[in-house]
């Protein structure tokens, strides 16, 4: 399992954001083009590894937790909100202050209801700045996190609590490094 996955991180560019390097790749940019089946495959192995029970909501952040969330909702017949990068004024709306290895920004949740049961699932954890502003959001909305689901890994970031990642890597200037799978 995750052969395709594996394969094309092999040769996926990388590029430079100051001192970060910074890997491109269908999963978390969308570019080149994202293929199905590799679409496919990455949702599988989340469904394998993830405690989906009796969860009400998975929670996705934009852009790139969109298109995976979108498979696992229709594979799996779990709604999905996605924490989005614009404010609407919404009753309960809260917002997720993130900071990244390489961006800051706001982010906001809605959708998500005191004592919902949920699962957050992204595209890759690298500085966990993200998952952690997250977490506590949902935790300020007295949501219960079943789970925590990452397709990638770098590093080894602490968010305060444990996740799971199907593949864990390390970028060079040259290259992604597959260290390890949860297979």
């Amino acid at each position: 399992m995750l052969e395709k996955l594996i394969a094309s991180l092999e040769c996926c560019p990388i590029v430079k954001r100051g001192e970060y390097n910074y890997f491109i790749h269908p999963i978390t940019d969308g570019v080149p083009s994202v293929d199905p089946g590799l679409l496919r495959d990455v949702a599988t192995a989340l469904i394998r590894v993830l405690d989906l029970d009796r969860v009400d909501l998975m929670v996705v952040a934009e852009a790139m937790g969109i298109h995976i969330g979108t498979t696992l909702s229709l594979m799996t017949d779990i709604p999905f909100t996605i924490v989005r990068k614009r404010w609407y004024g919404l009753p309960g709306e809260v917002a997720v202050h993130q900071t990244t290895g390489y961006s800051k920004g706001e982010l906001y949740l809605n959708g998500v209801k005191k004592g919902d049961r949920v699962v957050i699932v992204d595209d890759v954890i690298s500085t966990g700045g993200t998952m952690r502003a997250l977490v506590g959001a949902l935790d300020f909305a007295g949501a219960e996190i079943a789970d925590i689901g990452l397709v990638l890994q770098r590093g080894t970031p602490d968010i305060g609590r444990p996740y799971k990642s199907l593949v864990r890597v390390d970028v060079s200037p040259s290259r992604v490094l597959v260290l390890d799978t949860c297979f």
